[in-house]
């Protein structure tokens, strides 16, 4: 039966009216089918579990018995027993999600009475009663849409259906028993396949609450925050749902805007649909740029180097047969060097390659007494390659150096031996350049995961202009608040934890 309720569910879906695909953003993440059974496989007992004890209306009939007429009776203090899932599937549509369940083991409980009163004589009485289920079939299709850069989750369809009913009345006199029977059956049926679907939709409601409060953006740290809002409506597949993300980082210091919008027309790599993991995310390289480009802005790509592999050579007695202006004018002299990059690192992803070119300043400053005293100055293209990999729930690199180009840019102290400045440029680059970029990018920077989630067996693909994250998640803890799993503080609470959401 759950079969047939899934379909109808899905003629819905078919049915309704789709929105037009928009712009792609910066992030596109793809929950496949076997991430779609896994939030099912969370979600249906959780919910199930919400349906011991619940109550339903009571109900009030008359009931014509034979000889004595009609009889004032109720049903009272229906109570749903314990519930147990035997079967449950979950489907996309074009325009939603499908789930639908088979639930084995359902009773229920109730309390019966029934009052007589003519001008000869009054009568009452009252019992218990248990009902046995036999089959019970539930389902609900539900839509997602964007609203103000957040999700909006509705319900489109709900529906109960209970099979046969078994019911065994306690106490009183046995000859009401069948008229009872008789005229409570079917009312007992549809009030709580009502209660039941109630319920579902109560729960859906919490669950759209819960996404709507979902944060929009990621702190990362004092400089940059990820923007995470939400762009254009989820795609539907007949195997996935893809969420647009903007992407693209802001200042910490600033809100995401909210939107509704088709933003730019970057190109994304499509996703590998067909693999069985259950999560894809593609990342944009101006995701990338934007992050690189802020940190600039902030005058953080600057590193002031004090202590070398070849510590004699940040003094001027190691230069004075090279260098000798630099000797007679600053004789004995320690020497600091101002690595600076003068524009924002460029990346370039492209198949099976993360490409970066930094253009770095490169400021020789003598110690004096009192003072620093920039002495020359050296222009450097610097290009390294890398690789990306998960750690936890961050996207994280590493580099290394492939070559570099210098020229001098200005001199107080002569000219420069080119072979020497190229030596040092090379240890400093390999030496402290390279291990300082990479211990920032060990750190790495959040993927779009929810709060609780996290990722496992992941791997990474390159693409032109993008890196792809294929993985599987895992569900490690129950949320004590919604948001994102982040390295930094989550600027709003939700009001919506998992736990409350069945």
């Amino acid at each position: 039966m759950v079969t047939r309720l899934l379909l109808v569910l899905l003629l819905t879906l078919l049915f309704s009216t789709s929105s037009p695909a928009a712009g792609s953003p910066h992030i596109s993440a793809v929950i496949s089918q076997s991430g779609l059974d896994f939030a099912k496989d969370l979600l249906v007992p959780r919910a199930a579990e919400t349906l011991a004890q619940l109550s339903v209306p009571d109900i009030e009939r008359s009931v014509s018995i034979p000889i004595i007429g009609a009889v004032r009776t109720v049903a009272s203090r229906i109570v749903l027993g314990g519930v147990a899932v035997a079967d449950s599937t979950v489907a996309a549509g074009d325009t939603g999600v499908v789930v639908a369940a088979s639930l084995s083991s359902v009773n229920l409980t109730m309390e019966w009475s029934y009052s007589y009163s003519s001008w000869l004589v009054e009568i009452s009485d009252s019992g218990n009663a248990s009902v046995q289920v036999e089959g019970m079939d539930v389902g609900v299709s539900m839509g997602l849409k964007n609203k103000n850069g957040s999700l909006k989750l509705f319900v489109m369809e709900c529906g109960c259906y209970m099979k046969d009913l078994d019911i065994t009345l306690n106490g009183g006199s046995s000859w009401f028993y069948q008229g009872f029977i008789d005229a409570f059956s079917n009312h007992i049926r549809s009030s709580v396949e009502n209660a039941i679907a109630n319920k579902i939709v109560e729960g859906a409601s919490k669950l759209d609450l819960f996404l709507g409060g979902l944060p929009k953006e990621i702190y990362v740290d004092r400089v940059a925050a990820m923007n995470v809002t939400f762009i254009n409506d989820p795609r539907f597949s007949s195997s996935s749902v893809e969420f647009d993300i903007d992407g693209l980082f802001i200042p910490s210091d600033k809100t995401a805007p909210q939107s509704d919008m088709h933003f730019g027309d970057t190109k994304l790599a499509p996703p590998l649909g067909s693999s069985s993991n259950m999560l894809w995310i593609s990342l944009d390289e101006d995701v990338f740029n934007s992050v690189s480009a802020l940190y600039f802005k902030a005058g953080l790509l600057q590193h002031m180097v004090d202590k070398v592999p070849d510590q004699f050579l940040l003094n001027t007695a190691s230069w004075r047969f090279l260098i000798p202006r630099l000797y007679r004018k600053y004789p004995n002299k320690d020497m600091l060097l101002n690595i600076s990059a003068i524009s924002p690192p460029s990346v370039r992803i492209n198949v099976g390659r993360i490409d970066t070119t930094v253009d770095l300043d490169v400021t020789v400053i003598v110690l004096g007494s009192d003072d620093k005293v920039p002495v020359a100055c050296i222009s450097l293209s610097v290009a390294v390659s890398g690789h990306a990999s998960v750690s936890g729930n961050n996207l994280v690199g590493k580099v290394e150096l492939n070559y570099f180009s210098f020229d001098l840019k200005w001199s107080d102290i002569g000219k420069l031996h080119t072979g020497i400045v190229q030596s040092l440029m090379r240890i400093i680059l390999k030496n402290l350049f390279v291990p300082y970029v990479n211990s920032y990018l060990g750190q790495g920077f959040p993927l779009p995961i929810i709060k609780g989630f996290v990722i496992r067996d992941a791997y990474i693909l390159t693409s032109y202009s993008s890196i792809i994250v294929s993985s599987d998640v895992s569900f490690i803890e129950p949320m004590n608040r919604s948001g994102i799993a982040v390295v930094g503080p989550v600027s709003k609470d939700p009001v919506v934890t998992m736990k409350q959401l069945v």
